[in-house]
């Protein structure tokens, strides 16, 4: 029985380290630069590039060169292995170049972070106005049941709604900050 074991320790280490030798291989370092298939504004030699690529070529990659023939955005870092990175915080889209947020703190806090601004801003707005326009109908109901309860209505209204866009405000930026951590929502 310790035959057997000893047999088939020496051959499986005999086997390793045959089997590690005859795979081996060295690696020769290439001459001249890499590169990448593509980059991140579509352009893949040798096919032209887009049409848009001069204004995707100043959002992303600012401080190339702008000939695209050069191939400067397609240029693979020889230490790290890499293609070039994007600008950080911005993102090239049809709209054009859009602020992610993502970058230094004096840029916009991102495209997604303006609209909800906006739209919660303008909800406040209403719920303001609708509050104001209860207490208008409340001073002006000369005791009149119908126009009293108009009045109050609107006034309530306008607080659980004010309530539930402030609650939703809140939640959304800690959602997206604290669960998802989205750039451009965390301060």
């Amino acid at each position: 029985m310790k035959r057997a074991l000893v047999f088939f320790i020496f051959f499986f280490v005999f086997n390793f380290f045959i089997i590690s030798q005859s795979f081996a291989v060295t690696v020769t370092p290439t001459s001249g630069p890499r590169y990448a298939v593509c980059d991140q504004c579509g352009y893949c030699p040798p096919s032209s590039p887009p049409s848009s690529w001069s204004a995707c070529q100043k959002c992303l990659y600012p401080s190339i060169n702008p000939d695209p023939a050069v191939g400067d955005s397609l240029k693979i870092d020889p230490t790290s292995g890499l293609a070039p990175t994007p600008y950080f915080g911005q993102q090239y889209t049809f709209l054009g170049c859009l602020s992610t947020g993502a970058g230094s703190l004096t840029k916009n806090s991102g495209v997604l972070q303006i609209i909800l601004k906006t739209i919660f801003s303008i909800i406040g707005g209403i719920a303001f106005l609708y509050l104001l326009y209860g207490a208008f109908i409340l001073a002006t109901s000369q005791n009149d049941p119908e126009k009293l309860n108009y009045g109050k209505r609107l006034i309530y209204g306008a607080i659980i709604g004010l309530i539930f866009s402030l609650t939703s405000v809140l939640l959304i930026n800690f959602m997206a900050s604290q669960i998802l951590k989205i750039p451009g929502f965390s301060s």
